[in-house]
């Protein structure tokens, strides 16, 4: 499964390691089985899109999701996007808001955020399957095992990147992040939930293009 999968060979070369251990094998066998038997987004040929679509060169700006939406037709492999003609969920929506009123630009006809993803956005969430309506049922299963050695990876060879800590989990997430050499931006998730809890007026946006301009990397058109 991992062989042939659609992942940019800039991450298959520097997880190979990781495939190989025994908690991954134990992954995949899960994964396979829930394929095979549920319902189960994202679509299998995009589980690991986020790396596709953002080669590890590229990573300019990581944000960390928990789970991918498990609504029939939402979850395509970077976390918080849909694809275009598929309504964006409320999380999303407060995005665009916090955009808007940061930035000043206007909320974009569609949820797609590979447009990010192109320009060295990581959409990274923590598990990248789940089951139809059970949020977290993939949780605990050798994702996050996964997930935390590609956030160390980038925090060991990269620097200069922004991390986008969106809530609690995230937040825990990012623990392994050495912030001496990476800005780490943390607020309230973006969910209507938490939203005006500290994500609304957090100004990630315009402080990340900040942080990237300071250090001669180009900005993100959000």
């Amino acid at each position: 499964m991992v062989t042939d999968v659609k992942m940019d060979a800039s991450w298959k070369s520097r997880l190979t390691s990781e495939f190989r251990q025994d908690y991954f094998a134990g992954l995949i066998d899960f994964v396979r089985k829930e394929y095979q038997s549920q319902s189960v987004y994202p679509p299998g040929r995009e589980i690991f899109r986020a790396f596709d679509a953002c080669p590890f060169e590229q990573v300019k700006v990581v944000v960390l999701g928990q789970d991918p939406y498990h609504g029939a037709g939402q979850a395509n492999g970077l976390c918080f996007s849909v694809a275009p003609g598929v309504k964006p969920p409320p999380s999303l929506v407060n995005i665009f808001k916090e955009i808007r009123d940061d930035l000043g630009k206007p909320i974009p006809p569609n949820g797609d955020l590979s447009r990010w993803a192109a320009q060295g956005v990581l959409l990274l969430n923590a598990t990248l399957t789940v089951r139809a309506s059970s949020p977290g049922s993939h949780q605990k299963k050798g994702w996050e095992e996964f997930t935390d050695a590609v956030v160390r990876l980038i925090s060991e060879q990269k620097e200069h990147v922004v991390f986008l800590l969106w809530g609690a989990y995230a937040q825990k997430k990012g623990a392994v992040i050495d912030r001496a050499k990476h800005l780490v931006l943390e607020s309230a998730h973006p969910s209507p939930f938490s939203a005006d809890r500290g994500f609304f007026g957090c100004k990630h946006f315009s402080k990340a293009n900040a942080y990237l301009r300071a250090h001669g990397l180009q900005e993100i058109d959000w």
